[in-house]
């Protein structure tokens, strides 16, 4: 197969000459001088009026409400007075933060009743199955990273059924080496060592077969002098360029219960008196006057106090990527970082598994070396007291709990354990039913003493990393609860709060929806910017506090008194993020669908304009996916189908990018679905294909072709999708 360079050119002769700069689309247009007021009623901005054959200006067509209107000459089917041909396209936004779930195979109705017949599976997100895919032969690790002659000793001994013979391997065990991306190894190009060894199915581009004095020939595997060595681990198989791996003993000790938190076990030890305490307060009989029962009088000091916070900084210069469970992995954070993301969270990890010391969770705090950098800072007023960029880094993680206990000894163990880290997040919005059943996530929401007891405890064991949690507006729509809640976070409960002061919530970001929204709703911005100037108050009310005769312990006030607010919801441009800036007040914006349909947003954020990417630069994009996909997971047939499985995910919303140069009408809508159309050249319809098969087909490009026993099942029902939807 030929090279990705070779397929652009072939692609672009085909189509007369493909354009592969940047357009820039608006010029310089300062978003913030272009509209007044709240930021849901700000202005849209149309595009100038087209030409029609005869050279004649015609103004656009009226824009139809929830339909992105696409210009005539790129409609499948032309417009009518009587109807408009929208794109049948089914759309799973719960997908983005989402996380799957395993569904028992013998699972009953929900009554109970044995013999009965299974319950349909209905909701979102279950979990799929992707196949499996591996070698038809295992090659055994004793000789997976060593020369020919020179095995390392095989700890099954005779008993080993793996393979011992490279040459047996390279023939029998595993399919040919590919023939993508010029045939090249990606992660030996890059750090001049293959983490796979033999198992790279790229091997042929650093082995050789040397004859030795003896006259016999040896295969061995080639490094070059100047090889990136593992940045945490010095295991044969760490991937360079990756911070954050904890050692595999660490993990086993964990999960043997080896690992004593002496900090956590005292706190949560306080915390259980200090919380029947309170209960008894709070259910004492009315005009009971019993001294027993007040809080006030039997309160006790916790065993310690929190160390001091490193400071953080969210401004107008940080647009903040979204974790996003599956979409937000490793190498689709590094693309956003590359193109201009100033912070970055993990996927959200469950605090029970941290704790038992499972792989995958530990797995999900991995980070790039481009996220330990700092972000960019030039913030347009007085510096923040105390904040140090240079000792910033871009990458924070969140973790969901349904118990105190489990947040404490969790952030006790990250803390410990992972050397590069901005904060420590507890999600409070996660809307799916397997997290919000098990009262963590968006459970949270309507348990605002627990969620401030995690944070208490949390910020008394995490040392000086930051604790911030993301909420949502509330559980249900008739019930909104996050002005109540952000006031908790920063100030404490109103009765409580000169015994235990604030919680010591370093930032809070409200995405504008409830849980029983999830995406079926705009966001709502103006609810977001009446909460941001709660904020305000709140941050002017703690500099009152701290001037009264018992004063607010420092520790408990972090950033110097300063609580971030942070939005979220529905930013799908500058114009979008600008806005809600200006107008909503927020001091920054996280992106979530919007990065992962047009990861180039944080560029144009930067720019101040739009960039109408052409259809090679966006294959670009999926090219960088796919060798930093191996760079993480590997170049074996696991980690290239690893990586072919993110891939897809990602191309799931990425294939939904709407060029600019196609709209009728600017800005663009996230929650528009566009007419029928055709690109502008066959490689930009290919990428707005909606069929997973083409999905499957732009993955060959890079990663060669799927095995037959893999196994992608898209989110999505249609027509098109000839296979079971997932919700």
């Amino acid at each position: 197969m030929e090279s990705n360079e070779a397929t652009v050119k072939r692609t672009a002769d085909q189509v007369d000459g493909l354009n592969v700069n940047t357009k820039a689309v608006g010029g310089d247009q300062d978003a913030s001088s272009s509209h007044i007021g709240p930021a849901t009623k700000r202005v849209k901005l149309d595009t100038p009026p087209q030409l029609s054959h005869d050279g004649v200006s015609k103004p656009p067509r009226e824009r139809i409400k929830g339909v992105a209107m696409i210009k005539e000459e790129y409609l499948i089917v032309p417009p009518s007075r009587s109807e408009t041909v929208v794109e049948d396209r089914p759309i799973d936004d719960d997908a983005a933060e989402g996380r799957t779930a395993p569904v028992p195979q013998d699972s009953r109705d929900s009554r109970g009743q044995g013999g009965g017949k299974r319950k349909k599976q209905k909701g979102q997100n279950k979990e799929r199955e992707f196949g499996t895919f591996s070698d038809a032969v295992k090659l055994c690790n004793s000789v997976a990273w060593t020369n020919e002659f020179s095995p390392r000793p095989c700890k099954h001994g005779e008993r080993c059924n793996a393979l011992h013979d490279i040459r047996k391997y390279l023939k029998e065990g595993r399919r040919a080496d590919l023939d993508t991306l010029s045939g090249g190894c990606p992660v030996f190009a890059t750090y001049g060592r293959c983490t796979s060894g033999w198992r790279c199915l790229y091997v042929k581009s650093h082995m050789e077969e040397v004859t030795r004095e003896d006259g016999r020939t040896e295969l061995v595997l080639v490094e070059k002098e100047d090889a990136v060595k593992p940045a945490d681990d010095d295991e044969m198989d760490a991937k360079p360029g990756v911070v954050n791996n904890v050692p595999p003993q660490v993990k086993l000790n964990l999960s043997r219960k080896k690992v004593v938190m002496e900090k956590s076990e005292e706190y949560i030890k306080w915390l259980a008196v200090d919380t029947e305490l309170i209960r008894t307060h709070y259910h004492k009989q009315k005009g009971d006057e019993d001294e027993a029962k007040d809080y006030r009088a039997q309160y006790v000091e916790p065993p310690f106090k929190p160390s001091e916070k490193r400071k953080v900084y969210f401004g107008r210069e940080t647009p903040v990527l979204a974790p996003l469970t599956t979409q937000g992995n490793l190498p689709f954070r590094r693309l956003c970082v590359e193109l201009g993301a100033q912070v970055t969270y993990s996927e959200m990890a469950l605090g029970l598994p941290i704790l038992q010391g499972q792989k995958t969770d530990w797995t999900l705090m991995r980070a790039h070396e481009s996220e330990v950098t700092p972000p960019r800072f030039n913030p347009s007023g007085p510096a923040p007291l105390g904040y140090d960029n240079s000792k910033d880094v871009k990458f924070g993680v969140q973790i969901a709990a349904s118990a105190p206990w489990i947040a404490i000894k969790a952030t006790e163990a990250l803390t410990t354990y992972l050397p590069h880290l901005r904060l420590i997040d507890i999600n409070c919005g996660c809307p799916i039913d397997m997290v919000f059943k098990s009262g963590a996530g968006s459970a949270l929401l309507d348990a605002p003493a627990k969620l401030d007891r995690m944070i208490r405890g949390m910020n008394a064991v995490s040392g000086e990393v930051p604790i911030t949690a993301k909420i949502r507006m509330g559980v249900k729509d008739d019930k909104l609860t996050a002005q109540k809640l952000v006031e908790r976070l920063a100030l404490g409960s109103q009765d409580m709060r000169d015994q235990l002061g604030a919680p010591g919530c370093a930032a809070v970001t409200l995405h504008g929806r409830t849980r029983q929204q999830r995406y079926t709703r705009a966001a709502n911005w103006t609810y977001i910017a009446e909460c941001a100037a709660l904020i305000k108050q709140f941050n002017e009310k703690k500099d009152e506090l701290t001037d009264t005769i018992r004063e607010v312990e420092e520790n408990t006030l972090p950033n110097g008194g300063k609580m971030y607010f942070v939005g979220n919801g529905d930013c799908y441009s500058h114009v979008d993020y600008l806005d809600h800036v200006d107008n909503a007040k927020v001091d920054s914006v996280m992106i979530a669908r919007g990065a992962i349909i047009k990861p180039w947003i944080f560029e144009e954020i930067e720019k101040g304009q739009y960039l109408d990417k052409s259809a090679s630069e966006r294959l670009t994009y999926i090219e960088k996916f796919a060798r930093y996909g191996m760079e993480a997971w590997g170049s074996d047939e696991l980690g290239i189908n690893y990586t072919r499985r993110f891939l897809l995910e990602f191309l799931s919303f990425f294939t939904r990018y709407v060029p600019i140069g196609l709209l009728e009408h600017l800005p663009p809508n996230l929650n528009e679905r566009p007419e029928a159309f055709r690109g502008r050249d066959d490689l930009e319809t290919l990428l707005s294909s909606s069929n997973y098969k083409d999905w499957i087909k732009i993955s060959e490009m890079f990663l060669g072709p799927a095995p037959t026993s893999f196994n992608f099942q898209p989110k999505h029902k249609s027509n098109s999708y000839e296979i079971e939807a997932e919700g």
